[in-house]
C-alpha cells in the first residue's frame, strides 16, 4: 500500500465525474442539495481542495497543473463511518447470538488479546488498510479497555495521516474482571491519552463507555467529568440496541426515565455525543436527542445480523424533532467495513419499515451527512475550497455483472445518477473502490488483478 506523501507538489488536479453534497436532501430536493458534474475538476494544493467545478469552467486556469484522469469514473468523498470496533474484526461473523450472548460469546475473550501493545497495533495496521480498501476515510472507533490499544490505533492512524475518532473503552461491570477498569482508573487513563492524542495531528479522542450495562453511576460520572474538562472530545457510546439491553438498564438505573436519561444524568449527552443504534428509542428519546443536538450512527447490517430490530429514520429524521445521523458498519457485530454495502442494508430496513431511502440520501449520509453529524463539516465531508481533500475513486462497472448493468456512458441528469448510484448500493463493495486519497495523495489503489 502507498504510503501518504507529505511533501506536498504545489498544485495537483483531478479530471472525473464529481459528486458532493451542499445540503440535506432529507429535508430539501436532491437538486438543491447536490453539486454533480459529469465531467469535473479538482484541484488541490498542499493537501486542501484549492478549486473544484466543471473541467471547462476551470481549464484554463490550471492549464499547466498536472492531471491525474479517471475516465468512466465517479469522484465523492470518502465515506464516513460513524461507529466500528477495530478489535473485533478478527471475530466478525461470529455465528448466531443476540447482543448480551454474543458480548460474552465472542466479544470480551477477542478484546482480551488487546493487552498486548503489538498484537493491537497488528490488527490497528489490518483495520486501518482494510477501511481504506473500502473508501472509508473517517470513523468513529471503539478500541478496548487497554490505554496501549489506543496508542496502537492512533499510531497507525496517524502514519496514514488520517483524520480518525477513538478512544479506550471505559467498563467498571458485568464484564469480566481481566476487561474491568474503576471509574478512577477510566478517568485517569483517558485524561491521559486526550492529552497526548486529541488534535494531535489529525486525530480526536471519543470517551468511551461501552454502554450503560457496564459502566457503573460512578464510572458515568467521571465520564461526564470528562467532557466537561475537555468540551471538544467526543462521547461515543451504545444506545437502545437490543430489547433485553433496554431491560436490563432499567433494573440497574431505576431511578432514570429511560435508557438516554442514564447518559443524560452524567452530563453525556451534547452536540458531540455519538449513539449507536438507537433501534428502540421512545418519542421522549428523540426529543431530547433532538433538543441536545446528538448524534445516531444507524448501523444496519449489525442491527440486522444480531437481530435487533429496524431503525425508524423517518422519526431520526423528521421535521419537528430532527436528530443527526450517520451510517455506521458496527463490525464486528456488523458483516462488513463497506459502506457500500450498510447502504444496501439501510435501504432494506427502510423498506420493511415502509419508508424510503434514496440512494443520494444514502450517499449523503455516508459523506457530508456524517461530517455534519460530527461537526466536522468545516473539514471533510465535500469539496468545498480549503477542505481536506480526503476522496474515493469509484468504478461503477467493477465487476462483470456490474459492467452488464451500467453503461461506458457518465450520467448527464439526475434521474440517469441516481439509477447509477443505486447499483452502486445494491451491487457495489470493496471491488467497486478504485483508488482512495488521503490530503490528496493516493493511499489505497485496487490491483489490477481481481
Amino acid at each position: 500500500m502507498p504510503s501518504p506523501n507529505l511533501n506536498y507538489p504545489m498544485l495537483k488536479a483531478f479530471r472525473a465525474a464529481f459528486l458532493d453534497f451542499i445540503a440535506d436532501p432529507f429535508y430539501l430536493t436532491e437538486s438543491e442539495s447536490i453539486r454533480y458534474f459529469p465531467d469535473g475538476l479538482l484541484v488541490i494544493k498542499e493537501g486542501k481542495v484549492e478549486a473544484f467545478g466543471d473541467y471547462e469552467a476551470l481549464k484554463d486556469e490550471y492549464i499547466d497543473t498536472p492531471i491525474t484522469a479517471y475516465p468512466g469514473m465517479l469522484i465523492t468523498p470518502g465515506f464516513i463511518d460513524m461507529h466500528v470496533h477495530f478489535p473485533q474484526i478478527e471475530m466478525i461473523g461470529s455465528y448466531g447470538e443476540q447482543l448480551l450472548e454474543w458480548l460474552n460469546k465472542y466479544t470480551f475473550p477477542t478484546e482480551g488479546k488487546f493487552n498486548d501493545k503489538n498484537y493491537a497495533q497488528e490488527m490497528a495496521s489490518f483495520f486501518l488498510d482494510e477501511l481504506l480498501k473500502n473508501g472509508t476515510t473517517t470513523a468513529v472507533v471503539f478500541a478496548t479497555v487497554f490505554p496501549q490499544s489506543v496508542d496502537a490505533f492512533f499510531e497507525e492512524s496517524s502514519k496514514r495521516n488520517l483524520r480518525m475518532i477513538a478512544g479506550k473503552v471505559l467498563m467498571d461491570r458485568n464484564a469480566p474482571d481481566y476487561l474491568k477498569d474503576t471509574a478512577k482508573s477510566s478517568y485517569e487513563q483517558s485524561k491521559e491519552l486526550i492529552e497526548k492524542w486529541h488534535n494531535n495531528g489529525r486525530s480526536l479522542y471519543a470517551i468511551t463507555p461501552r454502554f450503560s450495562v457496564t459502566s457503573t453511576p460512578e464510572q458515568l460520572q467521571s465520564a461526564g467529568k470528562l467532557l466537561a474538562d475537555y468540551p471538544d472530545v467526543y462521547l461515543h457510546t451504545h444506545l437502545s440496541e437490543n430489547r433485553a439491553e433496554v431491560a436490563f438498564v432499567k433494573e440497574l438505573f431505576p431511578d432514570s426515565k429511560n435508557y438516554l436519561d442514564t447518559y443524560d444524568q452524567a452530563g453525556l449527552l451534547g452536540e458531540r455525543s455519538v449513539f449507536a443504534h438507537c433501534v428502540h428509542l421512545d418519542d421522549q428519546e428523540f426529543q431530547r436527542l433532538s433538543e441536545a443536538r446528538g448524534i445516531i450512527a444507524f448501523c444496519p447490517t449489525s442491527n440486522l445480523f444480531l437481530g435487533s430490530g429496524l431503525f425508524n429514520i423517518n422519526q431520526a429524521k423528521s421535521s419537528e424533532y430532527p436528530v443527526k445521523v450517520g451510517l455506521g458498519t458496527d463490525v464486528g457485530g456488523g458483516t462488513s467495513l463497506s459502506m457500500l454495502q450498510t447502504m444496501n442494508e439501510a435501504y432494506k430496513v427502510t423498506q420493511m419499515r415502509q419508508q424510503k431511502l434514496s440512494p443520494l440520501q444514502a450517499f449523503f449520509l455516508a459523506t457530508l451527512g456524517g461530517a455534519k453529524a460530527l461537526c466536522l463539516e468545516d473539514k471533510i465531508g465535500n469539496f468545498d475550497v480549503g477542505k481536506e481533500a480526503d476522496f474515493i475513486v469509484i468504478n461503477p462497472r467493477s465487476t462483470p455483472l456490474m459492467a452488464l448493468r451500467n453503461s461506458e456512458e457518465v450520467p448527464n441528469t439526475l434521474e440517469e445518477l441516481s439509477e447509477r448510484l443505486f447499483t452502486l448500493v445494491i451491487m457495489g463493495d470493496d471491488r467497486a473502490i478504485q483508488s482512495t486519497y488521503i490530503m490528496g495523495e493516493l493511499a489505497y489503489e485496487k490491483s489490477l488483478i481481481c
